[in-house]
């Protein structure tokens, strides 16, 4: 990176891949000191993670001090395009989350309808958390996941592949690296949401945008948990409405990718 860099955008675009790998070296290594003075980090897994965010977190402060312009880009946030768009993004991403339970559960209920005897296999697990539990998960998800994949994924992995892959290959790698780290059945959705923090963060030059969005889907994602949305619009006549507006954000999440990057490679070449 380079330290003589004072402005806060540009001097995180200049955050090396190998940059990170050593501020995440240093972070498990931390993590290992604080679990020997500590030991009962270890039993908590939540806690272990908010540790662990937290050291990476300590290294993105250290990267980024003595920087200006955060000010700015948190203004910039409430510019009303900005802010619209944020708001449409993060629509069209939470409704499509829920594509792949609305068309498994359409599914089981039209075999339900044709083989009176079928024996759906449409079912929403549910976990018991205690409420400290879900206190440290709701912290690691709504605070830490945000600020550190965004500067992890866009902000360092994103901005180095541009470089050397360009524009497209970069979202997709980048997203896809982001992706995989995510539950199997929200892979697709995660890909996606990648994609879409990769088109605002080009175009605003501002990591905030995508943070903001990241920070209101977690939020959102967060609550919906305690629900039993899934059941619900799994049920019949729910189903209905639910699989079309859902269908209907996955076409406009779709077009706004390939409108957005199609925009993007024009203005940036």
């Amino acid at each position: 990176m380079d330290k003589s860099v004072t402005d806060f955008n540009i001097r995180l675009r200049t955050i090396r891949l190998r940059d990170l790998a050593v501020g995440l070296v240093i972070s498990f290594i931390l993590v290992i000191i604080l679990l020997i003075i500590f030991p009962e980090i270890e039993n908590n897994s939540d806690l272990f993670f908010i540790v662990l965010l937290s050291c990476v977190l300590l290294f993105f402060i250290w990267a980024l001090k003595g920087t200006t312009g955060l000010t700015k880009n948190f203004e910039n946030l409430f510019v009303e395009k900005t802010r619209n768009e944020i708001l449409y993004v993060f629509v069209l991403n939470i409704i499509f989350a829920f594509l792949f339970t609305c068309l498994i559960a359409a599914l089981d209920l039209l075999m339900g309808f044709y083989d009176p005897s079928w024996v759906t296999g449409f079912d929403i697990d549910s976990v018991d958390v205690s409420a400290g539990a879900f206190l440290l998960s709701a912290i690691a998800s709504i605070i830490f996941a945000p600020l550190l994949e965004e500067l992890v994924f866009r902000g360092v992995i994103f901005n180095r592949l541009k470089i050397r892959v360009g524009i497209i290959p970069a979202m997709l790698i980048s997203s896809f690296i982001f992706a995989i780290g995510h539950d199997f059945g929200g892979i697709t959705s995660a890909f996606l949401f990648g994609i879409c923090m990769c088109i605002l963060y080009l175009k605003t030059d501002n990591i905030l945008v995508p943070m903001s969005v990241h920070f209101i889907n977690n939020v959102a994602a967060t609550i919906l948990a305690l629900t039993s949305i899934d059941y619900i619009i799994g049920q019949f006549p729910w189903i209905i409405p639910a699989t079309i507006i859902v269908l209907a954000a996955t076409f406009l999440l779709i077009k706004y990718i390939i409108h957005e990057t199609g925009q993007l490679k024009k203005s940036l070449g």
